[in-house]
């Protein structure tokens, strides 16, 4: 029996809400996943039941790969689509050497401030619980292995990238960060990942159109 596999999530559900519906349609009740990925997120999520929840982690599954929107000249409260947005005063639009330059900075940063409305927890409760009750949050800067950022096309408002990382890695920061570099700020518009450890698209069962059931056949093949 199979108990570590790669299923797609779509846009809209958390990958707790996700994952709880993997566990209605295949009627086993203890499910784990390696990697939350925001309900705005699409793209893989390695999921596992029963024993395989214990060997998760022991697993390669640190490397993942995301293709990300950006825009630019707005910032967001989320740091993604949807938070309240701020417009900048931008005085320069940036060029793509600008782009460049920014990039390069970012991908060599050995630390990160995650974001504000993240799952981090803080004397016990997610930060994002804490501040949507408008109550102030600091999260302490961590360590992060950001392998690379890859341009894939910009033309302003508008930046795409192909970012290669390790684990605890947000990509909302990134684009945050970008955005600080290029003093015309920055939020994360949409996101997928297309990649963990050596799992893709391709090794994915699929939910097609919302629907479960080809979820559901795919389950009872490999369960």
């Amino acid at each position: 029996m199979k108990d570590i596999f790669a299923v797609y999530k779509p846009q809209g559900p958390t990958s707790r809400k996700f994952l709880n519906q993997v566990q209605k349609i295949s009627g086993i009740k203890k499910w784990g996943h390696g990697g939350t990925l925001d309900p705005m997120a699409e793209g893989i999520l390695i999921v596992a039941h029963s024993s395989g929840t214990k060997h998760l982690f022991k697993k390669d599954l640190s490397e993942k790969q995301y293709f990300a929107k950006l825009f630019l000249g707005e910032e967001s409260t989320t740091d993604d689509i949807e938070g309240e947005k701020t417009k900048i005063n931008v005085k320069n639009i940036p060029s793509l050497k600008d782009i460049q330059k920014a990039v390069e900075i970012v991908e060599k940063k050995e630390y990160q401030v995650p974001p504000l409305f993240s799952a981090i927890k803080v004397n016990g409760e997610e930060a994002y619980k804490k501040m949507r009750r408008g109550e102030s949050v600091i999260l302490e800067k961590r360590k992060v292995d950001i392998k690379k950022i890859e341009i894939i096309y910009f033309n302003y408002p508008h930046l795409d990238i192909r970012v290669i990382t390790g684990r605890g890695v947000y990509i909302r920061s990134i684009a945050k960060d970008i955005g600080k570099e290029l003093s015309c700020g920055a939020y994360l518009s949409y996101l997928k990942r297309e990649r963990v450890g050596m799992y893709t698209e391709k090794d994915c069962i699929n939910i097609e159109n919302g629907n479960l059931l080809p979820l559901g056949q795919a389950l009872k093949k490999v369960l």
